[in-house]
């Protein structure tokens, strides 16, 4: 369930500047903007940016100077179509595994076991650490003499 990508409330400033987009330009467009997120992983600021190109790329704004409307951009605005629904979807999550046959080593893997004895050498690494060091320091002193 924690991996279930969702549309959030807005873009980052940094993906909207990886972009190439100000945050008051995207305010005008129709890109929400949400000052309170942050970018966690460099996937999701690819994904995020890769979003925002396609928008780019599909938008139509027309000039509000009527000297720079071209015939060209005026075509375009009138046979754009509105969207309905996310403008750009996320992208499909890949399908689940398919079910397989327990193997015999999973069958033999005690996976509580294993877990508590990775914890129990963490917790106490220092000071294996350091009694490894004294031994070291022991021997090198008891050589010299």
């Amino acid at each position: 369930y924690n991996r279930k990508v969702r549309v959030g409330r807005g873009f980052t400033r940094e993906e909207l500047q990886a972009a190439g987009i100000s945050a008051n330009y995207a305010a005008t467009v129709g890109i929400a903007v949400d000052h309170r997120r942050r970018n966690r992983s460099d996937e999701s600021l690819a994904r995020n940016v890769q979003r925002l190109q396609e928008y780019l790329a599909k938008l139509v704004v027309l000039p509000r100077n009527v000297k720079q409307r071209t015939p060209e951009v005026v075509q375009a605005y009138r046979s754009a179509v509105q969207v309905a629904g996310p403008v750009v979807p996320l992208a499909v999550a890949p399908a689940p595994e398919a079910p397989r046959a327990v193997t015999a080593a999973e069958k033999q893997a005690q996976a509580f076991v294993t877990l508590r004895q990775a914890h129990g050498i963490l917790k106490s690494q220092g000071k294996t650490e350091k009694r490894r060091a004294e031994r070291k320091e022991a021997k090198a002193n008891s050589v010299k003499k």
